[in-house]
Parts: C-alpha cells; structure tokens; sequence
C-alpha cells in the first residue's frame, strides 16, 4: 500500500489562553473541533506572571511535553512537580482533577499539550500521572533520522508510556536529505505538526514543503508516513496517532463526557465539590495564592 497521503491542512494560528498565555490551538478550535481520539492540541508560550492557574478536568487525558523552559504543576491531590524541556507529564484526569501549570523558569516556556478522549468506560476512572525526564525517554538516530518515542514505537525503540486510549507519539527531527517511512497502525487516526524547518510529506516527494506551526491530517488509508527533508535546515515535527473511540462528544471547556447529562452532573459535582472533586472545596494551589495577593 503507499504511504497516507494529507487530507487536510492548515496553520494554528495564535490566541490567548488561560492567564495572559498564548497559544497555538489546531485540534480543538472551530476548523476542527474533534479528531477522534483528540480534543485538542496546543502548542503553548508562556512568561510569568501569565500560566494557566487552577482549573478542572474530567473525561480525558492531558499530555504535555515542554520544548524550551519548564513549568511548575500541582493539583489537589498533593501532586507537584517541574518538568523540563523535553520532560514529559501524561496525566489522567478521569472522574476529575483540579490543577495548575505555571512558569517555573525566567524568559518563555514553550511547549505542546494534547488532551486524549477517554471511552465510556474510563471516564470516571481514579486520576493517575505518567511523569517521564528527558533522559529516560526512548530515543533513537538513524541515517539522519532522530526520534525521540513519546508513545508508541518507531526505528525498533518502544516507550515505556501506558496508554489506556491506544496511541502514538512520535517525535521526529530529520537532518537535510533524509527521508523517514514511519508505520502508522491501520486503524489509527493520525496527524502531523511542524515544529522547526520545513519538510514533504504524503506519497509524492515532489509536493510543495510545509513548514512550522501547519497541523496536517492524514488520510485512512495507506501504510503509514513519509516525509523528506530537502531544506537546508533540521526538519522537527510530531507524528501522533490513536485508535478512535466512536462514541458521541459532550464537551464543556474542560469537562468531556458521552451525553449532556453527563455534562450536567459534572458541573453539578464541581460546583458542589463532590463525586471527585471533594477536594477542591479548600485547595487553592501556591500559584493562586501569589495571584490573589
């Protein structure tokens, strides 16, 4: 079979977010709102005093990975940490979490965040972190390809992320004149997104280049990716795939459920601080603290 060839493209655009960030949103705004198994993905900038202060989620999953700087999670569950650039949190919010991500380094975070939907029956599951360090995600260069495995497998490396929606995650950097030929399961949806330099991709080595910040769709059908990198400059870009879940969508801001009476009982349980989000009731996180005053 060849390769999957772009179904559709176009440029995330920036806009503001959470407390004075900005962001790059592809998946998840009006010229697709839904690419099932992904709600949303951000490519995030962020410089104190701005970040995203304590919020709630249900009914999916958070994947951040940071590409310049670091930032300072916590929740109120008692969980805290930093992660850094290329550090990774994958979070699982289920039954719900509320939390907060805030620059913890001087100068501009940046980085990528993808929400996964979670199927009916793992919406309500316990909360649950996968925190992963730079150097202990799988990593691999051959021919002038590297990878750096996220989720998923590539060039004969695994990552050691579980993943309750099955996904890949794939980052890619492609040294002038290589050409990568990645197996994408076939039952996965899956898409790309352009970091840095510009790069071919689809079945004809002879299309147009495409560079940072384009989100490309791939089609159904076909073996997997294949992109050239003809520029003169380092291409990086993220492959990610999932196995869709087929199952009906009600979302409200940070709440993912199957059907509006799910979404009702979730805002019900927030604003009551019960049924998972007990907690919330006297939580505030050190980051809301220092806003207040």
């Amino acid at each position: 079979m060849p390769p999957r060839s772009i179904v559709k493209k176009f440029l995330a655009r920036p806009q503001h977010e959470g407390f004075g960030a900005i962001v790059r949103r592809s998946i998840g705004r009006f010229e697709l709102r839904y690419f099932d198994p992904f709600l949303v993905l951000d490519e995030f900038s962020v410089s104190a005093p701005a970040g995203f202060p304590d919020h709630p989620h249900r009914g999916f999953e958070t994947v951040t990975y940071m590409l310049q700087g670091a930032v300072t999670h916590e929740d109120f569950e008692g969980h805290k940490g930093t992660i850094k650039a290329g550090d990774l949190q994958w979070m699982t919010a289920g039954r719900g979490i509320v939390h907060s991500e805030m620059p913890a380094a001087e100068g501009t975070q940046k980085g990528l965040q993808l929400w996964i939907n979670l199927s009916s029956k793992h919406k309500m599951i316990q909360p649950r972190y996968q925190e992963i360090q730079s150097e202990s995600i799988a990593e691999v260069t051959k021919d002038g390809i590297k990878v750096r495995i996220i989720a998923g497998e590539s060039l004969g490396a695994k990552s050691a992320i579980y993943t309750r929606t099955p996904t890949m995650y794939l980052d890619f950097t492609l040294k002038q004149g290589s050409h990568l030929q990645q197996p994408i399961p076939k039952s996965y949806n899956a898409f790309v997104y352009v970091l840095e330099g510009e790069g071919i991709f689809g079945p004809n080595e002879e299309s147009s280049s495409i560079g940072p910040h384009n989100l490309l769709l791939l089609s159904g059908f076909g073996d997997g990716l294949d992109a050239w990198n003809k520029s003169t400059r380092p291409l990086r870009f993220i492959l990610i795939g999932g196995e869709p879940l087929g199952e009906p969508v009600a979302q409200l801001g940070p709440f993912v459920m199957n059907t509006q009476q799910e979404i009702d009982q979730t805002v019900e349980d927030f604003d009551n601080y019960t049924n998972g989000f007990e907690k919330a009731k006297h939580w505030r996180s050190q980051a809301r603290i220092g806003l207040d005053y």
